[in-house]
C-alpha cells in the first residue's frame, strides 16, 4: 500500500512541476468553486421562493378555513334565531287563532235598541 501512494506522490510531484499543468489545475479548481457557490446560491434562491409559495397555500388555506368556521357557526346562530321566530310564530299563531274563537260580546249580553 505504500508502494502505492509512493508511486501517486511521484507522479503527482512531476506534474506539479509543470507550470501548463498548474495553472491548468488551478483554474478547473477555481472554475469548480465558483460553480460550488454558483449552485449553491441558487439552491438558497430555489429554497427561499418554496418558502414563499408555501407561505402563501398557507395563508390561503387558513383564509378558507376561517372563512369556513365563520360560515359554519353563522348557520349555527342563523338555526338558533330561527328557532326563536318559529317559536314566537307559533305563539302568535295560536294566540291569534284563540283570539277569533272568542265572541266579540259576553254571552249574555242583550244588544242596545
Amino acid at each position: 500500500m505504500n508502494r502505492l501512494w509512493d508511486q501517486i506522490g511521484a507522479i503527482s510531484s512531476r506534474l506539479f512541476q509543470n507550470k501548463r499543468f498548474r495553472k491548468c489545475f488551478f483554474s478547473a479548481l477555481a472554475v469548480l468553486f465558483i460553480l460550488q457557490l454558483y449552485f449553491v446560491r441558487e439552491m438558497l434562491a430555489a429554497e427561499v421562493l418554496f418558502g414563499i409559495v408555501f407561505a402563501i397555500v398557507l395563508l390561503l388555506c387558513g383564509m378558507f378555513y376561517l372563512v369556513g368556521a365563520v360560515g359554519e357557526r353563522g348557520l349555527d346562530l342563523a338555526e338558533a334565531g330561527i328557532r326563536v321566530a318559529a317559536r314566537s310564530a307559533r305563539w302568535s299563531f295560536s294566540a291569534v287563532e284563540d283570539f277569533s274563537r272568542k265572541q266579540f260580546r259576553h254571552r249574555h249580553s242583550q244588544s242596545a235598541p
